[in-house]
């Protein structure tokens, strides 16, 4: 599977911004997705998951309520709104996937993309 994402970005504290990452190379449906995040000088973080079909999604502590992930298995992309932005989300989103579901996906995915750089500035 191959991921690509976009969608990162420079954005004021309090702001918005949508992530997305398109996936090619498989049935896109066959997969668990999510995102990951990784901050200057820390290690890569969990931020948020979604099962195949959409029915189950998981979040961090630290952006519930905050952020949504979504899918669209028509257009091989996964979403993630990020709302009320703070400097501390700083960091490189990772897009990332896993054929055996959500649990497994936030231990260590099958496959992961490039990743996209979201700075917030306060």
């Amino acid at each position: 599977v191959q991921l690509v994402e976009s969608g990162g970005g420079l954005v004021q504290a309090g702001g918005s911004l949508r992530l997305s990452c398109v996936a090619s190379g498989r049935t896109f449906s066959d997969y668990a997705m999510g995102w990951f995040r990784q901050a200057p000088g820390k290690e890569r973080e969990f931020v948020a998951a979604i099962s195949w079909r959409g029915g189950i999604t998981a979040y961090a502590d630290s952006v519930t309520g905050r952020f949504t992930i979504s899918r669209d298995n028509a257009k091989n992309t996964v979403y993630l709104q990020m709302n009320s932005l703070k400097p501390e989300d700083t960091a490189v989103y990772y897009c990332a996937a896993d054929r055996f579901g959500t649990d497994s996906l936030k231990k260590r995915p099958d496959y992961w993309g490039q990743g996209t750089l979201v700075t917030v500035s306060s």
